[in-house]
């Protein structure tokens, strides 16, 4: 006769079992990038690039951007690049500050090369902005390669005709660069940013070359041949808050390669306040949202035109769309486990946390190679990237007792068994409560105190978690149908000269 009881007892701890293995796949996957890195090297457009310096037409949506707007202009006319091979074509999305003044005046320091586009009526979106000057630089058949821009974005003097020589390979429709934060007074914010951009870009960018498939051209840095640019409609689409993503999926969907290329740096200036940085990464994650289902019948389905379909892909993409539901996931298949009182909980805790461990240690040290002088200077931020607790955690898998007993014990000190579970319960549900403290990290960053406590905090979260949080909030405002506002980060000109 069957016991239901333990038949039950076995499917429960067997589920759970299953909700923990998912919090393995984010970290899984990043480790999976990472080692494709080395790749890069034998595996790369390189072969195919040749030098080319094409016709180029700069697109710059400018709104109110006054403060970074003329310094952006005479660092483009800068560019190690053929005279008269450069149009820049800023378009003016009705700003209300010194923005036509200051554009007005460069056109007139450099004839033929700067122009100022007007929109009379603004505020409906980059794409928009956009699509006016791409109307525009179409009319006639001087641009062959166009490139879109930030206003206040700063290119190094080589880094276009980097970019450019992967078009004399016309199966490439897009290129696009390494954006560094470039702020000259960086905070831990900024730092952390920093430090992440050298992780999703240089990094993870890097494994999407060698795999042949790219996730997103940068906003600030995006090169398209004319053909591409007039294959996929001539304009950028205005459905989405995530424009530049949709363009890099339809440039791919039509057999063109789209390549990062590290070697072309651009410095940006990043928030330095998390609520600033909500607020734009909020924007890029609803976009994601939108694009997962936009493009549903792409994933995990192989295509000879393209490798979005592919596994590997599908698998990278989706382990950072859904990471806060893995994170919570894994943290119930924990907590159910514990009270079940399996022996598996502790087990499949310390498996989980010590891959995480290697892979955290793995990633950090690699990308502090692969950008040596933000390694340098974020280097606190690169060791505290997913939180002291978290490494605190970290530290409990490896050596079990360590942190309840061990230490406690050498100043003579004990835990209750209540106490002790109350540890447990807390070091099973943290990557999920850590989501739960980011979004408290952000409220207090408004307030007089959070000046002084968020970096304190933020340190002791981790700024990943950060990042989870936001993409969880993007899932909440999908789903309520909130306005799709195109935002604009505040700039303060700090980007270095």
């Amino acid at each position: 006769m069957i016991e239901w009881d333990g038949v039950l007892y076995g499917v429960m701890v067997t589920v759970l079992a299953v909700f923990v293995a998912f919090g393995a796949i984010p970290v899984l996957a990043m480790a999976y990038q990472f080692l494709l890195i080395p790749v890069h090297a034998v595996r790369n457009h390189y072969g195919r690039a040749a030098p080319y310096l094409p016709n180029v037409a700069i697109i710059v949506p400018a709104w109110n951007e006054g403060a970074v707007i003329g310094v952006s202009i005479d660092r483009l006319m800068a560019l190690e690049y053929p005279e008269g091979a450069l149009r820049v074509y800023v378009v003016d999305d009705a700003s209300t500050d010194d923005t036509p003044q200051v554009v007005q005046a460069k056109a007139r320091e450099y004839p033929g090369a700067v122009f100022h586009l007007r929109r009379e009526v603004g505020g409906e979106g980059k794409a928009h902005t956009l699509n006016h000057g791409i109307r525009h630089v179409l009319q006639d058949d001087w641009m062959h390669a166009l490139l879109i821009m930030d206003a206040d974005v700063i290119y190094l003097p080589d880094s276009l005709r980097r970019m450019t020589r992967h078009l004399a390979d016309e199966k490439v429709g897009a290129v696009t660069a390494y954006i560094r934060e470039g702020s000259r007074d960086k905070n831990y914010l900024s730092r952390f940013v920093a430090f992440e951009y050298v992780l999703s870009q240089i990094g993870s960018r890097r494994a999407q070359n060698v795999l042949g498939a790219l996730a997103c051209l940068a906003g600030g840095a995006q090169l398209h041949s004319r053909t591409n640019l007039e294959d996929i409609g001539g304009r950028i689409d205005t459905s989405s808050l995530a424009e530049d993503t949709v363009t890099t999926f339809e440039t791919q969907l039509r057999g063109r390669r789209v390549v990062f290329e590290p070697y072309a740096v651009v410095l940006a200036e990043e928030p330095h306040a998390i609520g600033a940085l909500w607020k734009q990464r909020l924007r890029w994650a609803r976009g994601n949202v939108q694009l997962t289902a936009r493009y549903r019948k792409v994933w995990f389905r192989p295509s000879r035109e393209h490798r979005l379909g592919s596994i590997s892909f599908g698998l990278f993409w989706f382990s950072v769309f859904l990471l806060p539901c893995l994170m919570i996931a894994s943290s119930i298949g924990l907590i159910g486990l514990f009270l079940l009182d399996s022996q598996l909980a502790l087990t499949v805790f310390r498996a989980l946390w010590i891959v995480a461990a290697c892979t955290y240690v793995y990633t950090m040290l690699l990308a502090a190679q692969l950008d040596p002088a933000t390694g340098r200077s974020s280097w606190r931020e690169a060791i505290l990237f997913p939180g002291a607790i978290s490494i605190v955690v970290m530290i409990t898998a490896f050596f079990p007792g360590l942190i309840e007993e061990r230490i406690p014990a050498l100043f003579g000190l004990q835990f209750t068994d209540e106490a002790l579970v109350a540890w447990t319960l807390f070091v099973y549900s943290w990557v999920s409560l850590s989501m739960l403290a980011a979004w408290g990290a952000k409220h207090l960053d408004s307030t007089r105190p959070g000046r002084w406590l968020c970096p304190l905090l933020v340190y002791l979260i981790g700024y990943g978690p950060i990042l989870c949080a936001i993409t969880f909030d993007s899932y909440v405002k999908e789903a309520r149908g909130a306005a799709m506002v195109w935002d604009k980060t505040e700039k303060t000109g700090r980007v270095l000269g």
